[in-house]
């Protein structure tokens, strides 16, 4: 797993370029975490130059390094030319040494510049490696936005998922993804999923085929990606079954090491599973609210019933 240096040209936020060690292009990086070396260029401290990490070279480092002797400027590149970092990145648009530039074209070390100043592409580059390392998984699902909840829908293949998501769809909420789910992990505990990249927009009907939501629609159908706050799973209806009735105690699910809140819905003719879906959205906002539906309920089932909260009738 990792991102290859050459993917790193390719984004307009970062405009990069490279000015040496082209062979190297193909290089992955397997962090997302950069060092920008500083006073660690001097000797001092070099176990701390870190191996896995793309080297940022700014001002303070380039300036150090042309008050150098040629001797202790390849004593320097020696460095990293040990440790084989990914890349080296010189920013603000300076022009890099052409001691560097051999060093980076012999050792197929790929030297690249941005305009961009040191602190505005560090934090742009951070975001980009995260979203690209983050942990990721592959889920069979259909991912929603209902009133700005992000809601999987799991079950097995023709259970209704999809009609599910149209029906939703058709009330106003969004598609995120059908039938196949990429799920990242980022920092710190938050998961977003996203369709697959040849999947966008796409949602399969039985009966109809597969039909395009974005432009049937409109733009305001879908989304690119979607935080995930609830997972719903849809099973056949057993009235055997043992489901829950109360809604005391909140089931959890765990996926990528994130828990989050799961509901198992049955399903059976006539029962409407997108109004249910639409229910559980805005009864999970009141939870995160801080406002627990059963609460007032389990209350009065636990006081004598004359101390009961009663609900108000109106004036005849």
């Amino acid at each position: 797993m990792g991102v290859k240096i050459r993917e790193l040209i390719g984004q307009r936020a970062l405009e990069l370029a490279c000015v040496g060690g082209g062979k190297g292009l193909s290089g992955k990086i397997s962090s997302s975490r950069i060092q920008k070396p500083g006073l660690l260029l001097t000797g001092l401290l070099g176990d701390m130059l870190h191996a896995d990490r793309v080297q940022i070279l700014g001002a303070a480092e380039l300036g150090y390094l042309k008050s150098l002797s040629e001797r202790d400027f390849k004593k320097v590149l020696g460095m990293f030319a040990e440790l084989k970092v990914p890349a080296l990145i010189v920013t603000r648009g300076l022009k890099a040494p052409s001691l560097l530039k051999k060093f980076a074209d012999k050792e197929a070390m790929p030297l690249l510049s941005t305009p961009l100043q040191s602190s505005v592409f560090i934090e742009r580059i951070i975001r980009f490696l995260e979203e690209k390392l983050a942990p990721t998984v592959l889920m069979h699902g259909v991912l929603v936005d209902v009133l700005g909840m992000g809601i999987l829908m799991t079950g097995k293949s023709g259970i209704g998922k999809s009609e599910c998501a149209l029906d939703l769809v058709s009330r106003g909420y969004r598609l995120v993804a059908d039938d196949v789910v990429i799920v990242k992990k980022t920092y710190p505990s938050i998961l977003f999923g996203m369709a697959h990249v040849r999947l966008p927009y796409h949602i399969e009907v039985r009966g109809i085929g597969i039909v395009n939501i974005k432009d049937l629609f409109g733009i305001t159908a879908i989304r690119e990606k979607k935080q995930m706050d609830l997972v719903v799973t849809l099973v056949n209806w057993d009235p055997k079954g043992d489901y829950e009735r109360l809604g005391f105690e909140e089931k959890k699910i765990d996926i990528l090491g994130v828990k989050l809140p799961h509901l198992t819905i049955p399903v059976s003719p006539g029962r409407s599973v997108a109004t249910i879906v639409e229910v559980a959205a805005r009864n999970q906002i009141l939870k995160i609210m801080g406002h627990h539906s059963d609460s007032g309920m389990l209350e009065n089932l636990t006081v004598p019933a004359d101390k009961a909260v009663r609900p108000r009738r109106g004036k005849k």
